[in-house]
């Protein structure tokens, strides 16, 4: 039987992931193994994770990457499959385990990916976002590398292979990803397997986000990608469009200021993380960048049984 682990990545997050852990014990194909890799938490965080796992390791502050911390926690887990979670996502189903594994049974598919969605708390630009990369239907085999270890999984044994770069400011994978294709080896989007990803960032902090990403883009592609004027473009661009999908479902004046302050802040961010452009992957350039295509499915097919959170964590 094919054991599966999950690793998450944490640092003070109290207030989430005691929702993930009980999701995760909640599913129908329950994990054989949960790794948290704690980046040193001073909030209650580990007293929380100790309920449901002993496999706790840590990284210094000062020695983590994202890469760094991934590898760790595959290190730590002895399973043939590994799930990657965010501490700050919790699965919708009981099926999310099931489905996102479910790809692997193809020897040739080494890495899976999940759909994310937003909650209340998300900014209305960020929701659609997740739309755009995490679109409802499910791609068997992706033609690009684009993925997100928000909430996905790989064999463990493609990375003893190829572990995860350590020297990436993000986006580190989608360089596994990109290696592991230019490799034969195949990814598999999966839509029906869901969590909502809590993202409370201050404008400060999506600015670093999307630049740091911006960086590690360029590292990856060997390419700049992003010129000013295509930036403020961009930026008008999907801010009309949220606008426009705002008004139609009725929250518009809750999010007038909200909308092109985060799209603002990812733009600039994109934008100086680089300075000028040539050729780039089309494919992922428009899975970053550009408006969702106003037919796009909003809703996937669902499956399982929704989870009930009610009785475990405050929202």
């Amino acid at each position: 039987m094919t054991t599966i682990g999950v690793v998450i990545r944490c640092l003070n997050e109290e207030r989430h992931i005691g929702r993930l852990l009980a999701g995760l014990e909640r599913q129908t194909r329950r994990p054989d193994q949960i790794v948290v890799v704690d980046s040193g938490s001073t909030d209650a965080t580990l007293d929380i994770a100790r309920h449901y796992t002993s496999d706790i390791t840590h990284i210094k502050k000062e020695e983590f990457s994202f890469g760094r911390a991934l590898n760790i926690g595959c290190d730590a887990a002895s399973t043939d499959l590994l799930v990657f979670v965010s501490a700050h996502v919790y699965p919708i189903y009981d099926s999310y385990l099931e489905r996102l594994t479910a790809p692997f049974a193809d020897r040739e598919v080494v890495l899976t990916y999940g759909r994310q969605v937003g909650d209340h708390r998300t900014k209305y630009s960020e929701s659609r976002v997740m739309l755009k990369w995490f679109p409802a239907t499910s791609i068997k085999r992706q033609d690009h590398p684009f993925c997100n270890n928000a909430n996905a999984a790989i064999r463990r044994s493609v990375w003893q292979e190829q572990p995860y770069d350590e020297e990436l400011t993000g986006l580190e994978d989608i360089a596994w990803a990109k290696a592991a294709q230019e490799r034969g080896h195949a990814v598999s989007y999966v839509a029906e397997a869901p969590v909502v990803h809590v993202h409370e960032e201050a404008w400060n902090q999506t600015l670093n986000r999307y630049r740091r990403e911006a960086i590690a883009y360029r590292r990856i592609t060997g390419e700049r990608h992003l010129k000013a004027v295509e930036a403020v473009a961009l930026t008008a661009g999907n801010t009309v469009m949220d606008y426009v999908h705002a008004a139609r479902e009725g929250v518009l004046m809750s999010n007038l200021a909200g909308i092109p302050t985060f799209r603002f802040a990812q733009f600039l961010g994109a934008w100086q993380g680089q300075s000028h452009t040539d050729q780039v992957s089309e494919g992922l350039k428009r899975r970053f960048y550009y408006p969702l295509d106003a037919r796009a499915p909003m809703v996937g097919e669902v499956s399982g049984n929704p989870i009930d959170y009610s009785d475990h964590m405050r929202p």
